[in-house]
């Protein structure tokens, strides 16, 4: 996981716009545990 295969892309749209990119920082949020599974169903 991380930043996708279009950051690259993404990165120059943005310099090319005028702006400065210094540095891209991944900030996806990692479960630890998540949330508990359903129950399964009885038939």
């Amino acid at each position: 996981k991380g930043p996708g295969p279009g950051r690259e892309a993404a990165i120059r749209a943005i310099q090319s716009g005028g702006i400065k990119v210094r540095s891209i920082t991944d900030v996806t949020p990692v479960a630890h545990n998540g949330v508990r599974p359903p129950k399964k169903r009885r038939v």
